[in-house]
């Protein structure tokens, strides 16, 4: 489960980078290399950048997960089986430490943890060392409980369950299945919420119970998780917790019968334990932070993303805002000018469209684009720039986006406006088809064109 997380999450990096940190992206990684040296962001890309190199790097990491996926290391003597846990590890560490604001959610520093921890299991004939897998545990409980205590010191409204009466409709990108959430009764969303609460601050202490308490925790978490996956796009935070959590299940739930399982030999078990040592040393703060009145959420207190905080959605957005970009091939600004919108992949845009499903796939521009429609501090260093690749015809760029309406020629003028969004009801949607009903509200972007440096110039 794993190793197809990360064949994933490799696959996103190789497709999506060239526009976002590529040497000529929106945040390109050789800037950022020169300005913020190796201890504060270790990475093979402070040697060495080209986006021919970052390309290998990531299908690299295709490859060697994929061998993992289908078991080429199962039989592997046990230094061979670590060897091969950590290249994926230390490959993805050195994209998510110079990948910057597209990299900053926790489901990166969460796959990094267990990535670590990982390496220590060892190879499918060996008995996995006890200590990891109780570890495993408590990165599952910090997931669950910290996201449960953001929520209480949080949002009122999720305290007085109302909380998924909005959440639905305004979380960054909705699923197929989201319209549907929304107009369930609001009593249910009450219900939601209690369970959410139950799942997150009681049943994460069953995970460390004798067996079978453990593992009926660990399928309330699945289950849980699974309702997270149907309602909602959240790359692979819900697919992997699930994959932790199925490290508490017991055989009575897993009727194998497996060859019997060698021992480890003797420099594994002190490895083991001198790693566990220090993850237990580096868990001091996290845990510290999981009690704090101040409790941060999804963040590293070391740069290797060894053991890490987590949490999302402390507070809850009650209206949803989109940033709609639109653009012309006229050559003059008129009172008639006709403006065609970019269409992206995932967020909102067109009413008439369906929300679809990436999950576990991860859109990066688009879920920006729903934290530039909050505040223009989330896009202040790379909205400005995208707007010059649309003008510009980037081609990486344009990859990105699911409708180009010039077919990859050049327009003339672009700008970009914020929406208020909102869901159809039952009955609108009867009546219109669409999935939304949207309203302008004011301008994200000054309209402009490309100057002849290649930089927007605001015309209005």
């Amino acid at each position: 489960m794993l190793a197809a997380i990360y064949i994933i999450a490799f696959l996103v990096a190789a497709n999506q980078f060239r526009a976002l940190i590529g040497a000529r992206g929106l945040l390109p990684v050789p800037d950022f290399v020169r300005r913020v040296p190796f201890r504060r962001a270790p990475s093979v890309f402070q040697f060495h950048y080209s986006d021919r190199f970052f390309a290998a790097v990531a299908w690299a990491g295709v490859v060697v997960s994929a061998s993992l996926l289908f078991g080429l290391f199962d039989a592997a003597p046990v230094w061979a089986s670590m060897l091969a846990w950590a290249v994926p590890w230390v490959l993805y560490q050195s994209i998510v430490n110079v990948g910057q604001i597209w990299y900053s959610f926790g489901w990166e520093s969460l796959l990094l943890e267990t990535g670590f921890l990982a390496i220590f299991l060892g190879p499918a004939e060996m008995a996995p060392p006890v200590l990891i897998l109780w570890l495993l545990l408590w990165l599952l409980f910090r997931v669950e409980f910290g996201a449960g205590m953001i929520k209480m010191r949080g949002d009122a409204c999720w305290r007085d369950l109302t909380c998924l009466y909005y959440h639905h409709e305004t979380q960054p990108m909705p699923g197929p299945l989201s319209w549907y959430f929304h107009h369930l009764p609001q009593k249910l969303h009450k219900v939601e919420v209690l369970a959410s609460h139950v799942t997150q601050l009681i049943v994460p202490f069953a995970l460390f119970a004798p067996q079978p308490v453990a593992s009926v925790a660990a399928l309330i978490v699945i289950v849980t998780q699974g309702w997270l996956v149907l309602s909602g796009n959240f790359s692979w935070l819900n697919v992997l917790t699930i994959t932790l959590a199925v490290s508490a299940l017991d055989s009575f739930l897993l009727p194998l019968s497996p060859a019997p399982l060698t021992k480890p030999p003797g420099w594994y078990v002190v490895v083991v334990l001198v790693a566990t040592a220090g993850l237990l040393v580096l868990s001091y703060r996290p845990a510290w932070n999981l009690v704090s009145r101040r409790q941060i959420m999804n963040y590293s207190f070391d740069r290797l993303h060894l053991v890490n905080t987590y949490g999302a959605f402390g507070g809850i957005t009650k209206i949803r805002h989109e940033v709609v970009i639109e653009a012309t091939d006229e050559p003059e600004l008129t009172p008639d000018t006709v403006w065609q919108e970019y269409e992206f992949k995932g967020k909102p845009g067109d009413p008439r469209r369906r929300p679809r499903q990436f999950a576990p796939y991860h859109l990066r521009l688009d879920w920006l684009m729903w934290f530039a429609s909050l505040s223009s501090s989330y896009s202040d260093s790379w909205l400005q720039p995208l707007a010059e690749k649309l003008l510009a015809a980037d081609p990486a760029t344009l990859k990105l986006l699911r409708h180009d309406p010039f077919h990859g020629e050049r327009p003339t003028f672009l700008r970009a406006r914020l929406y208020r969004y909102r869901f159809t009801t039952p009955a609108e949607r009867r009546a219109t088809g669409q999935w939304w009903v949207r309203k302008p509200l004011a301008p994200a972007l000054r309209t402009g064109r490309l100057g002849h440096d290649g930089a927007a110039i605001a015309v209005e």
